[in-house]
């Protein structure tokens, strides 16, 4: 589905003495998408945020939001509203108060006020909480009164901040799915900033990888979990085995991570990639990765056929197992070549032990090139655009 485009963002560039926090960025968010970045800290998320909020201006770039420069505005006159980590509740005021206060710092009229007030207060599911104050509630019911907060003003855009790191585990799943209701029943355009992997990829329409100021990949969370670009965006969201390999065999693709081990490759290789002797990197997910049932075939690989359709076959010895609940994370050695692999626990199921010999199943397509790693000026990959 196609959105309309509510926010744009070119050129976006902050500096904090010699540091660069935001590299000549370009953002584009639909109306009514729930909008991820995702990084570690240092990254360059929050600053990002806080220009798009109006609390840091940026050294160059413009903004425009529905239609409206935001350059040089202050964040009140912005059709945006700000949910930060720590809340930021006022301690001496009822929860309804807090709701309130945009609306008082606004005139509203008492009556609209207060159906406002209740209105949002039902939204986030604290309808009988208006008469407590902010130290009587727990973690998730304050993080709750910021959304209704935020939300009362009926902005365009709401920016959330690392909104749920300060909560526990089971907490912050609890309230992954409340945002994901609230942004569906309201239809308001949700950025939200996060360096939790699962987090941006429950919520997130589109998502961003952010390091280094600049977005190193935008697109949907399956684009950019299954066939991430750079070594980087692969071993960040979720975990990824990252070969270095030279390709044998250019049409069909065929490449070498490791003397005397060769994989068929799917699909069109990265740039440059296809010349026979070319080095490059790969990323397999440790999940996509199988142990064949048969007894293991001894020798390194075995062919993977002409067309690169066929699976590769990797035979080898586990060198450790252990359980990480619900799946069982196994190191892999075939030669020089050291494989993490992930398999869901299950019972009935035979699985090679601690010292066994096994031969792992790998398909072609699961083999995925990367680009290098870039860090001067634009690239492709740092594109927030949604055509993308």
């Amino acid at each position: 589905m196609t959105r309309p485009v509510l926010l744009r963002a070119r050129g976006i560039a902050k500096r904090f003495g010699g540091t660069e926090a935001v590299r000549l960025l370009d953002l584009e968010v639909g109306t009514g998408e729930y909008f991820c970045i995702l990084g570690p800290s240092g990254s360059g998320k929050s600053t990002l945020l806080r220009i798009l909020a109006g609390f840091e201006a940026p050294d160059t770039g413009e903004m425009h939001l529905g239609g409206v420069r935001l350059d040089g505005l202050p964040p009140e006159r912005r059709d945006t509203n700000t949910v930060f980590q720590g809340y930021a509740l006022f301690a001496h005021l009822s929860v309804f108060e807090n709701v309130a206060f945009g609306l008082r710092m606004k005139r509203t009229p008492r009556e609209s006020l207060t159906d406002r007030v209740v209105e949002a207060l039902t939204l986030v599911g604290l309808p009988d909480f208006g008469h407590r104050r902010p130290s009587s509630l727990s973690g998730g019911e304050q993080q709750r009164v910021a959304l209704a907060r935020a939300l009362v003003n009926r902005p365009a855009l709401l920016l959330l901040d690392e909104p749920l790191a300060a909560l526990d585990r089971k907490l912050r799943i609890r309230m992954q799915g409340e945002l994901a209701r609230i942004q569906a029943e309201t239809g308001v355009t949700f950025i939200h900033v996060t360096h939790d992997q699962e987090e941006a990829l429950r919520l997130a329409d589109r998502l961003a990888v952010m390091n280094g100021g600049r977005f190193l990949q935008v697109g949907t969370p399956d684009e950019v979990y299954h066939r991430p670009r750079t070594a980087f965006v692969a071993s960040f969201l979720g975990s990824a085995n990252v070969l270095p390999a030279r390709t044998v065999q250019a049409h069909p693709l065929a490449i070498s991570p490791a003397e005397g081990i060769v994989l068929a490759v799917a699909g069109t290789p990265a740039e440059g990639r296809q010349e026979v002797g070319a080095e490059g990197r790969y990323a397999i997910r440790p999940e996509v990765l199988r142990f064949e049932a048969l007894p293991p075939t001894e020798g390194g690989t075995l062919p993977a056929g002409d067309s690169g359709t066929l699976p590769n076959r990797v035979a080898g010895e586990v060198i450790s197992r252990r359980p990480l609940g619900a799946i069982e994370e196994f190191r892999f050695r075939s030669g020089p070549l050291t494989l993490t692999v992930h398999v869901h626990s299950s019972r009935g199921v035979a699985l090679p032990a601690s010292g066994e010999r096994a031969t792992l199943i790998l398909h072609p397509q699961d083999i995925v090139p990367l680009e290098a790693e870039t860090t001067e000026g634009r690239s492709g990959a740092d594109s927030g655009r949604m055509d993308r």
